[in-house]
Order: C-alpha cells, then sequence, then structure tokens
C-alpha cells in the first residue's frame, strides 16, 4: 500500500469518528434534554426513585434544569461538528465532559441512564480529541 493510499485511509477514518461523534453529541444530547424534561415533569419520584442523600444532591428540578442545559449545548455543539466547525470540537469535548460529570453526580437518582451517557460522552471525548484536525474534513 503506498504511502498517499495510507494518508486516504487514515483521513476517511479520523472523518468518519469525527462524523460519529457529531451524531453521539446530537443523540447524547437529545438523551440529556429527555431526561431532564422528565425530571422537570415528574418531580414527584413517581419515575426516577431517589436514594440516600448525598453530598451534592440537588432537588429533581434543579437536576431537570441542569440535564436540560447540558443536553441543548450537546445538541447544538453536535450541528456545528457535523458542519466543520474547528472551534466545535474544543467546545464538544469541553461539554462532554462537562455532561460526564453532571451525569456521575446524577448516579444516586438514575444509575443505568447515568452510566449510558457518561459512556457516549467518554466515545465523544476520545473521537473528538484523536481526531480534532480533521473537523474540517466533514464539510467537503
Amino acid at each position: 500500500m503506498s504511502t498517499t493510499a495510507k494518508s486516504t485511509e487514515k483521513q476517511g477514518f479520523a472523518a468518519g469518528a469525527v462524523f460519529s461523534a457529531g451524531v453521539l453529541l446530537l443523540l447524547a444530547g437529545l438523551w440529556q434534554a429527555f431526561l431532564g424534561l422528565v425530571a422537570l415533569f415528574k418531580d414527584t419520584n413517581t419515575l426516577i426513585v431517589v436514594g440516600q442523600k448525598w453530598i451534592f444532591s440537588f432537588d429533581v428540578t434543579a437536576w431537570g434544569w441542569i440535564h436540560l442545559l447540558i443536553g441543548a449545548a450537546l445538541f447544538a455543539v453536535g450541528i456545528f461538528v457535523l458542519r466543520g466547525a474547528l472551534w466545535a470540537g474544543i467546545v464538544g469535548i469541553g461539554i462532554a465532559g462537562l455532561s460526564a460529570l453532571a451525569n456521575f453526580l446524577w448516579l444516586p437518582y438514575y444509575p443505568v441512564w447515568a452510566i449510558l451517557i457518561i459512556t457516549l460522552d467518554v466515545i465523544i471525548i476520545w473521537a473528538l480529541a484523536a481526531h480534532r484536525e480533521s473537523i474540517h474534513l466533514i464539510d467537503r
């Protein structure tokens, strides 16, 4: 395999990883927003079970707003990553990290959902950090 073929193959993989990160940002944003809406409209603990009180526990309504805002930010950044904005890679890493932190703190309320979103956030951070220079390939 020639050097240019390997380079083209690497660029294709990098563009695919960044595209996947953009789609996962959209998906994680929708899930976060959905979780936020559930927490806002069902704050009577019928769906969300509140266990032990932890040091960092908030009211379920406060968590609803936190998740809704983070979800909206993830979704918006996902759109810009898919459009090929270079700044969106760095902002996406930051917001995905913030999302992972918020979901770590959300573990006492809904552990399975929190672990699922933390996993998505880690994949997003990896894809954007490892292939940040390839974000501009998406808009071609």
